[in-house]
C-alpha cells in the first residue's frame, strides 16, 4: 500500500450581493464569493488537495475558470469529478482535514451540514472529513472581510 498527502489552497473576494456557498452549503449572508463557479473555496480546497497528492496537477489544469463549461457550476459537481479521477488512478480517501479563514459570517454551528453535504458527494465517512474555522482576528483580507481562504490537506492510498 503506498500513501500520499496532498495540500490545497483556495480564496476568493467577498462582495455584496453574491451568493454565498461553502461545504457545498448556501449561506445566508449579506455577501457572497466572486468567482467563475460557485466560488467555494473549502471545496475548491479540497480537490486541489485530492489532485496534488495523486500528483494529478490542480482544479485550475482540469477545470479552467476561462471555459464556459464551468461557469456557475455547482463545485459539489467539481468535486464529484475529482473523486471520480482519483477512483480511476486506483486511489481511496483516507481523510481530509481542512481549515476555513472567514472573520464573517460565524459558520462553527453549519460545519456538521458541510460534512454530511461532502461526505455525501465524496462517498467517504463523516468521521474523515474535518472541517474547522478560524478568524484573522481581523487582520488582512480575511479580517477586513474583503475575502475568505480555505485550507485542506488529505491523505490518500493507491489500491
Amino acid at each position: 500500500m503506498k500513501i500520499r498527502v496532498g495540500f490545497g489552497y483556495d480564496v476568493h473576494r467577498l462582495k455584496e450581493g453574491e451568493i454565498f456557498i461553502l461545504g457545498g452549503i448556501n449561506i445566508n449572508h449579506y455577501k457572497g464569493t466572486v468567482a467563475h463557479s460557485d466560488g467555494d473555496v473549502l471545496i475548491h480546497a479540497i480537490c486541489d488537495a485530492l489532485l496534488g497528492a495523486a500528483n494529478l496537477r490542480d482544479i485550475g489544469v482540469l477545470f479552467p475558470d476561462n471555459s464556459d463549461e464551468y461557469k456557475n457550476i455547482d463545485s459539489k459537481i467539481l468535486l464529484k469529478k475529482t473523486v471520480e479521477i482519483l477512483k480511476n488512478h486506483n486511489y481511496t480517501i483516507s481523510n481530509i482535514d481542512s481549515t476555513i479563514c472567514l472573520q464573517k459570517p460565524k459558520i462553527k454551528d453549519i460545519i456538521p451540514e458541510m460534512q454530511k453535504a461532502l461526505s455525501t458527494v465524496m462517498d467517504i465517512p463523516i468521521n474523515d472529513i474535518s472541517i474547522k474555522a478560524t478568524t484573522t482576528e481581523k487582520l488582512g483580507f480575511v479580517g477586513n472581510e474583503e475575502g475568505i481562504s480555505s485550507y485542506a490537506v488529505c491523505l490518500i492510498e493507491k489500491k
